[in-house]
């Protein structure tokens, strides 16, 4: 029988530009908050699994946390360093070699777009020539195709994304912390077609840091643990549509790491989407947000402009979507972003998150991230 893990502590730095404070700065803040969440001390740490994309090494982190010895593994795998981060933690506790682990992610990237180079990821100079390195032409394209797919409209991409800006207000550790009307969002000026610019979410700082613990360990602690049913992770198969991969093979739909990842969870869980109460699903831009809806399960494909027309992805509907505001209000600090997920829907499940809680004592969460060039991390959380 695989081993019960619980979170028992999560923490966060604040996310947008902090002048002065450095990447590991904030890994530090959130990696203190979590372990004083957990009721510990980082003595208390076993094993601690990190990953920054552009701000260090986490394993460094220990001249600031204490040299205790414990390992300490880096992970680097895009949008998904947070999650896989988590995902090796909790194998950690699960194979018996912890009973307490922590996992950190943590960014400062600078201002402007993300630049990548197409070596690093297999790829021919004449890629990035041709322009197909850049990342928001990438996400133009796939829900330009899935609009037409299945009949979803522009405003309701501007509905996704002024309703992060309204979740955002009401998180004070958000970047975007004022409003924006759908209005204001569709007339905004186009960045790639259908896409304005306050529909993408931009590369930011933070830090966000985990605690898991065995079963064993949760009894002897107490506190306020949230059972994690299910944490999965997968990489694309053939025939996706990704980042750095835009191409449609054959005739058929793209496969989807997405939901592979997703279902991969959910059975893992022993339950289905319909049996959860809030999630966090990967917003690096509005369209996402509403392919992802599908793709991990909450709905057919093309019911979303429904569901979201009647209010159904609202703090106070049938299943609140990025509750905290998402990556468009706390901008995309590559590493921490699956760990902030994870910290909202804990906050949640313990009914702390204050003006932005789901008023109907949520006891289900799941969180879903995705990144290039096609890699998915899922969880599934109760209390």
């Amino acid at each position: 029988m695989t081993e019960q893990v619980s979170i028992i502590g999560s923490g966060l730095s604040r996310f947008g530009r902090q002048p002065g404070v450095s990447g590991r700065q904030m890994a530090v803040e959130a990696i203190t908050a979590a372990v004083a969440d957990a009721g510990l001390t980082w003595p208390d740490i076993q094993v601690a699994v990190g990953g920054s994309d552009g701000s260090g090494l986490a394993d460094t982190l220990v001249a600031e946390l204490g040299f205790t010895g414990i390992p300490f593994t880096n992970v680097k795998n895009g949008c998904a360093t947070g999650g896989s981060a988590l995902f090796a933690a909790v194998n950690a506790v699960r194979s018996g070699a912890a009973e307490i682990a922590l996992a950190v992610g943590f960014d400062k990237h600078p201002r402007g777009a993300f630049d990548p180079v197409p070596a690093d990821w297999g790829l021919p100079e004449g890629y990035g020539s041709a322009g197909l390195m850049v990342t928001t032409q990438f996400f133009g394209a796939k829900i330009g195709r899935y609009m037409r797919e299945h009949n979803i409209s522009a405003a309701t991409l501007a509905e996704v994304a002024a309703k992060a800006y309204r979740n955002g207000s009401r998180n004070p550790n958000a970047w975007r912390r004022e409003p924006v009307s759908a209005e204001q969002i569709a007339a905004a000026e186009m960045v790639n077609d259908p896409l304005t610019k306050f529909m993408f979410c931009s590369p930011g700082e933070g830090g966000a840091a985990v605690v898991v613990a065995s079963a064993a360990a949760v009894r002897r602690l107490g506190g306020r643990p949230v059972r994690l049913r299910a944490i999965s992770h997968r990489t694309r198969r053939f025939g996706s549509f990704e980042v750095f991969s835009p191409a449609v093979q054959g005739t058929g739909e793209p496969t989807s790491v997405s939901a592979d990842a997703a279902a991969a969870a959910f059975e893992q869980a022993g339950i289905g989407p319909s049996e959860i109460d809030v999630a966090q699903l990967q917003d690096t831009e509005s369209g996402a947000e509403i392919m992802h809806m599908a793709e991990c399960g909450f709905c057919v494909h093309g019911e979303q402009e429904e569901m979201i027309a009647a209010g159904a992805t609202e703090i106070d509907g049938r299943l609140p979507i990025n509750t905290d505001g998402g990556c468009i209000a706390n901008g995309e600090p590559i590493g921490a972003s699956g760990l902030r997920q994870v910290h909202e829907i804990v906050t949640q499940l313990r009914g702390a998150a204050g003006e932005r809680q789901v008023p109907t004592g949520p006891r289900t969460g799941f969180t879903h991230v995705y990144g290039a060039p096609g890699i998915s991390a899922c969880t599934v959380l109760s209390v």
